[in-house]
């Protein structure tokens, strides 16, 4: 028994490995490899406060399966068994471990540590429940932002109209999005008004030369109506002939009385000179000048 524990009598060879706490692991205890026991525990010695070297024997002929990246764990056989050192194959990158080389260690958290740490939990879940239930009985009574939006009726009333106005916003933009690429789409085709003026650099020197005409004859058009404002007040301030005419009522009177005067006069003179044609002396002469005006019309028909 003695023999089979200590591998006295089979080929062995040594591994290390380091710890900062064995958690009850004793000289004697298993080594196992995948579960498998392959050699016992040796020596473990205290190093410092915190590292602790464990020696293992390990059989020879396992030697060959185990590399260096393998880790070794501390383990139990139960809630209530002895521990053991349970070395776990690496990803078998590394090369085969030899005798004397140390691997790599992993602690377990043990079962008092395991006690201590739902001990906390269990504390901390307390804490937080406590302040959970202050949380919600401040809801409850309305305090702080989250408790008015939630009791505050009227809040809700406006967070829903502006949820509302901000789609009805967004459906705005939507359409006048498309209404935008429409036009886009219509600058685009070459068939466009806007197309050819920004495309046809002739039509865009006839538009130059249509808006400078325009231009030319704006101010053309300025002029003649500060002309003829001038014009205007100049009648209106009573100057010119056409002021005279329009404002001066003697005068206007007395264009009339001369109009009248030269009508009469010319009356008189016509009748007067269809008198002298019939009177004796210049009768003659009146007689021959028709005959010769007769003459001449008789031969500008015959030509």
């Amino acid at each position: 028994m003695i023999g089979n524990k200590q591998t006295m009598f089979s080929n062995s060879f040594t591994l290390y490995t380091l710890y900062g706490n064995v958690n009850g692991l004793q000289i004697g205890n298993n080594v196992r490899y995948s579960g498998i026991n392959v050699g016992t525990v040796g020596k473990i010695d205290m190093i410092n406060d915190s590292t602790i070297l464990v020696t293992m024997r390990v059989q020879e002929k396992i030697r060959e399966h185990i590399r260096k990246d393998a880790v070794a764990t501390i383990s139990s056989d139960g809630l209530v068994g002895s521990m053991f050192v349970n070395v776990i194959p690496g990803n078998g990158n590394t090369t085969i471990i030899n005798s004397g080389d140390t691997i790599q260690s992993y602690t377990k958290i043990g079962a008092d540590a395991m006690l201590n740490t739902l001990n906390v939990t269990n504390e901390n879940a307390a804490l937080l429940t406590a302040d959970l239930l202050k949380i919600t009985e401040s809801i409850n009574r309305g305090e702080g932002a989250l408790g008015a939006l939630l009791n505050d009726s009227t809040i809700a009333t406006d967070l829903r109209a502006t949820i509302r106005n901000l789609k009805i916003t967004s459906g705005q933009s939507i359409a006048t999005l498309k209404k935008l690429n429409n036009t886009v789409d219509e600058y685009n085709q070459k068939s466009s008004i806007a197309s050819l003026l920004f495309r046809d650099s002739l039509q865009a020197e006839d538009l130059k030369k249509i808006i400078h005409n325009l231009t030319i004859a704006s101010e053309g058009v300025a002029k003649t109506v500060d002309n003829l404002n001038g014009v205007l007040n100049d009648i209106k301030d009573g100057q010119g002939a056409v002021a005279t005419i329009m404002y001066d009522s003697a005068f206007v009177i007395d264009l009339k009385e001369s109009m009248h005067n030269v009508n009469t006069t010319t009356v008189l003179l016509n009748e007067n000179l269809e008198a002298l044609k019939h009177s004796f002396p210049v009768k003659g002469y009146f007689k021959k000048e028709a005959k010769r005006q007769a003459k001449e019309e008789k031969n500008a028909s015959k030509n």
